[in-house]
């Protein structure tokens, strides 16, 4: 998969960090929900392959640290704001 650029995103995690494959990112929200939206394209073997099993799978580093909230869609999402 590979991230997308997309009409509202406002900034790139990992720009000019040749270790990490940029990140076009909107933050959105209130501050204290912190929301980070991007946006991902299949390849078309990719996404053969989510058509025959209908499953991804998501990877995620916490560094021992307590696991964040996770949202996946197929559409863009709306704002989830619990205050």
């Amino acid at each position: 998969m590979q991230p997308l650029i997309f009409d509202t995103m406002n900034g790139v995690f990992g720009a000019n960090q040749k270790e990490y494959q940029p990140l076009p990112a909107e933050v959105r929200g209130k501050k204290s929900t912190g929301e980070v939206l991007t946006c991902w394209e299949f390849s078309p073997e990719e996404l053969k392959i989510v058509q025959e099993t209908g499953r991804i799978w998501l990877s995620v580093l916490t560094y021992g640290h307590p696991l964040q909230p996770l949202f996946l869609s197929t559409t863009k999402p709306e704002v989830y704001d619990p205050e």
